[in-house]
């Protein structure tokens, strides 16, 4: 499937199309993946690691980034392309994710503010 015209050499060992390699062109270069149509990885360079990935293409993605190509914000950041912490606050947000786009986390009854950090109006004593 991967080899050149050129065919292989006394060794052995084909000549591939750059997106190929190994002895009989049968497996996918780095960079590539899904043998045997060895399609580019496409990661995404503000996210992921390298360019390189995994067999069904899945790129090594940085830790406040997800997604098959690492192009938008693991749970716990936001905003993406910079995916800043959340930072919601522990006694007055639901849970430690935030919507993805504002970087709103989901307040507990009577608790207001970004991170869920502040009393709406008419309450007090926070956090307790």
């Amino acid at each position: 499937v991967g080899t050149l015209p050129g065919g292989c050499d006394s060794a052995g060992n084909c000549f591939c199309r750059a997106e190929f390699a190994g002895p009989r062109c049968e497996q996918c270069s780095p960079g590539y993946h899904s043998y045997p149509h060895c399609y580019a990885c496409s990661c995404d360079s503000r996210g992921a690691v390298d360019n390189n990935c995994s067999p069904a293409g899945q790129c090594r993605c940085h830790g406040n980034f997800a997604g098959h190509t690492c192009n938008q914000c693991a749970l716990g950041f936001y905003g993406y392309p910079s995916c800043t912490p959340c930072q919601c606050s522990q006694e007055g947000s639901l849970h430690g994710t935030c919507e993805q786009d504002t970087g709103q986390c989901s307040c507990r009854p009577k608790v207001t503010g970004l991170r869920c950090d502040s009393c709406v109006p008419g309450a007090y004593g926070f956090p307790h």
